[in-house]
């Protein structure tokens, strides 16, 4: 049996023809027949479109590496430099000042901020655990992490520890008294919460050792429900809501004057299903396999059957949550996060799909399959039938214009009105942060959100810059000044075009998930800066980044920004160079084993076992969230040492071999990993080696090519094996 299936025109391999027509298209509106065709209109209207743009990327690029290697780096010619890429076409005009015009956003995107979760759909449980993560417990998320001290009388233990217990309560009474204070006393004092009939409405009231009291602000009082046993309490701030828990029968409630034992806090309002850098999916199966997963989301079917603790555990999406509110109506809140989904770029073509004998452009599938799914929603994740998609790695406005007209062409053959599938932007390519605001004015009728994605954006800037000169080392390039200028632009420029109270400016990832009292030192600094939203890398780190959206108000940061100066292009551009003689062989080898074990940590996993986003130990075992945003940074890295002597190939091919046996013995308790050290021809170890040796020749620097390819060498030789 042919694996492929003839569809108007094009060949669709058989798997993604079952799924279609058996799993996404049932129940809904739309035909086979009426889907196959306009899905190879789609692909026969944009195919040439896509081709041309990326190489434009490659002309552009060539352009600019000819400029370094006659006048040397930017620093050394700043204006003429500016100059250049405006004459060639890579910054183009600005537009006249305007305002976005995107319509029919919820409100978890346009007037309530908070944590952004970002998770591989292609993992079920991964999936799930972000959706249900609208909630989580602050109490959990304070015990269980180094949020609180460890250590003495306060370490966790094998068992629980009232110490630390105690600790926890009254770092949640802290919180409470900050978000919503009492009239008079402190939380941490309450010895009973009571909801009072005032009329026809009711109202909050606390017994404390002074006497009884009431909130500061009654306002913030908004529902309640449970049972007599177990009573729930709605509280509201900054838009947010917290729920206590009163349930003297616990072990923790039974321990707390007021029978308070939990205090949940409203969370990740907004999870990224990403179909992109965090999965490795490489062929039919597997983008099936991502499609599936989204859709079993969009009809709130997916669950996932696992061994947890030696017990058999099914996980499945939560409900809303219903209470009364203060005048006896019924109240109902949100129990999952609402869900965007994030495409491919307009780079990798895919063979699910064969137009002329040729595989398609990947992120045509994408657009098409994705909205198809979503249109099972029905109201389950977005109230207003809004369709987010997540669009990365496009290179200015030209390609944003050009994904928004896929969308407008989805929307034609799905029979959706105009502007139905909206875009989030992500600035992390150079090219659309030196013309954000023409690139959210391609998009201004569709736009929901711009988010720095400065992992990628690091990644760019040092393959656009890499005949500049030898790059800094990495935590020295994370302190420049083009860093900052890229974040403070990006917040501006989303003010200035009219995003404040109608769409999100978000902020990149916390990477170190282990790190969470270093995450609440540091990532308060997102919405200080005006963000909306900021991504985090599990629910528990969406618990705790939510304590900052009631410390911080989003929308008075923004009209406090709203008229500052504007970073500029110059600023924008000043990626430094070093003098190769500047670093000692001792510095250069260390950044090199550095680059090279997070590379191999995360290749080998890729390559071997289908993970497109882990946490790999890194060179000091300190546990790093890794997807192909950071493997590309390192890869460039160690190609633009080699690109200007700093070192060679024999020294980094020596090196990665060390490394191997490093990662061997960082993944020796995992049964499924295959030793590189044993076998440096094997598929994951050149794949990794291929991408610092080959680095500088990537279509701008990405790793998707080099990955691919190996994956599928890889999943060939194990079905081979079987």
């Amino acid at each position: 049996m042919t694996d492929y299936l003839p569809k108007s025109g094009l060949e669709v391999h058989r798997l993604l023809v079952e799924f279609i027509e058996g799993e996404a298209l049932p129940g809904l509106a739309v035909t086979p027949e009426q889907f196959w065709n306009g899905f190879a209109a789609l692909v026969a209207e944009h195919a040439e479109t896509n081709q041309r743009l990326l190489a434009r990327r490659d002309e552009l690029q060539a352009k600019i590496d000819e400029w370094h290697h006659k006048y040397g780096p930017v620093a050394s010619n700043p204006q003429g430099y500016e100059f250049f890429l405006k004459d060639i076409g890579y910054i183009v005009p600005e537009p006249e000042d305007f305002s976005i015009e995107t319509k029919g956003l919820d409100p978890e995107i346009s007037t309530v901020c908070g944590p952004q979760l970002v998770v591989p759909v292609s993992n079920a449980r991964y999936a799930l655990n972000a959706a249900n993560a609208r909630w989580g417990s602050l109490y959990d998320a304070l015990y269980g992490t180094d949020v609180i001290d460890r250590d003495g009388e306060l370490a966790p233990g094998g068992s629980y520890n009232p110490k630390r217990g105690a600790a926890v309560v009254a770092r949640a009474a802290e919180f409470l008294d900050q978000a919503v204070p009492l009239a008079t006393g402190s939380h941490a004092e309450v010895t009973g919460y009571h909801v009072v009939k005032d009329g026809e409405t009711r109202r909050l009231e606390v017994d404390t050792p002074a006497g009884r009291t009431g909130l500061r602000d009654p306002g913030a009082f908004v529902g309640y429900g449970g049972t007599q046993e177990r009573g729930e309490l709605v509280l509201r701030h900054n838009g947010l809501h917290v729920i206590l828990v009163i349930d003297p029968g616990s072990v923790i409630g039974g321990a707390h004057k007021a029978g308070l034992s939990d205090v949940l806090v409203e969370a990740a309002l907004t999870t990224i299903q990403d179909c992109e850098d965090s999965v490795a999916a490489v062929d039919a199966e597997d983008k099936v396999g991502v499609y599936r997963n989204w859709l079993g989301l969009m009809k709130g079917t997916l669950e996932d059957t696992f061994n947890k603790g030696g017990k058999t555990v099914t996980r499945r999406l939560k409900g809303d949550r219903t209470y009364k509110d203060a005048n006896g109506q019924e109240l109902v809140l949100k129990g999952r996060s609402l869900l965007l989904v994030r495409n491919v770029g307009h780079l990798m073509t895919t063979d699910a799909v064969l137009r002329d004998g040729k595989p398609i452009g990947e992120g045509l599938m994408d657009a098409a399959v994705t909205a198809l799914c979503a249109l099972h929603d029905q109201g389950r994740n977005s109230r207003t039938g809004a369709i987010y998609i997540v669009k990365p790695k496009m290179h200015g406005p030209e390609e944003v214009r050009f994904a928004c007209a896929i969308f407008a062409s989805v929307e034609r053959m799905l029979g959706l009105e105009p502007n139905r599938i909206k875009i989030g932007i992500m600035d992390e390519e150079r090219r659309t942060s030196a013309n954000l605001k023409a690139a959210i004015y391609e998009a201004r009728h569709r736009v929901f959100f711009i988010n720095t994605g400065f992992l990628d954006r690091t990644g760019d800037e040092l393959h656009t810059s890499m005949e500049a000169g030898a790059a800094l080392r990495k935590d020295e390039i994370k302190g420049e000044r083009w860093i900052s200028s890229y974040e403070d632009r990006n917040v501006l420029i989303g003010l200035a075009t009219g995003f404040s109270g109608r769409a999100q400016i978000g902020k990149g990832m916390w990477a170190q998930p282990d790190n969470m009292a270093a995450m609440m030192r540091s990532k308060i600094g997102h919405p200080n800066a005006g963000a909306n939203t900021a991504w985090v890398p599990s629910p528990t780190a969406a618990t705790l980044h939510a304590l900052h959206y009631h410390e911080v108000d989003v929308f008075e940061a923004q009209r406090r920004r709203h008229n500052q100066p504007l970073p500029s292009l110059s600023d924008l551009f000043s990626m430094p160079v070093q003098a190769p003689f500047s670093l000692s062989r001792e510095e250069i080898n260390r950044e090199l084993e550095n680059n090279a074990q997070g590379i191999l940590g995360y290749v080998v996993r890729w390559v071997q076992q289908g993970v497109g986003c882990s946490k790999v130990p890194d060179i000091n075992d300190v546990g790093l969230m890794e997807d192909r945003a950071t493997c590309r940074i390192s890869s460039q890295h160690i190609a633009n040492w080699l690109r200007h002597g700093l070192t060679t190939r024999d020294e980094v091919t020596s090196i990665f071999e060390r490394m191997a046996s490093v990662v061997d013995a960082q993944n020796a308790g995992d049964p499924l990993y295959r030793p590189m050290a044993e076998n440096y021809q094997s598929v994951a170890f050149q794949a990794a080696l291929d991408l610092a040796l080959h680095g500088a020749d990537q279509p701008s620097g990405y790793t998707e090519p080099i990955l691919h390819a190996a994956r599928r060498r890889r999943k060939a030789r194990d079905a081979a094996a079987r």
